[in-house]
């Protein structure tokens, strides 16, 4: 547990979200790249490059949440490639709706 609380120490430090957050940046760049190869490794590489964006820059949160308005069930999908606790809470919470409505309805 120590090592997880020194890795989330480091990542609280300015230069390192910076690098991270440029890291994320090149992943995304690169995707396309390497998207010409066979298999699915553009879509990886994509996918992690937007983990760490969206992890530490808070101008592409924002960009995120009004690209998800916009496109809720593209929004949908990226929530769920990124395993996003707060898309399953959200899609457990649409589930009981659908079952309460089903419900209410009979």
């Amino acid at each position: 547990m120590k090592s997880r609380q020194r890795w989330l120490a480091l990542g609280r430090i300015p230069a390192v979200r910076n690098c991270l957050f440029g890291i994320g940046l090149l992943l995304i760049l690169l995707s396309p790249v390497v998207g010409i190869l066979p298999g699915p490794g553009g879509v990886i590489v994509f996918a992690a490059g937007l983990a760490l964006t969206l992890k530490y820059s808070e101008w592409a949160k924002r960009y995120y949440v009004r690209f998800k308005r916009r496109h809720p069930n593209k929004g949908r999908w990226a929530d769920w490639g990124l395993r996003r606790r707060s898309a399953r809470r959200r899609e457990a919470l649409r589930k009981d709706e659908a079952g309460a409505s089903r419900l209410g309805g009979d």
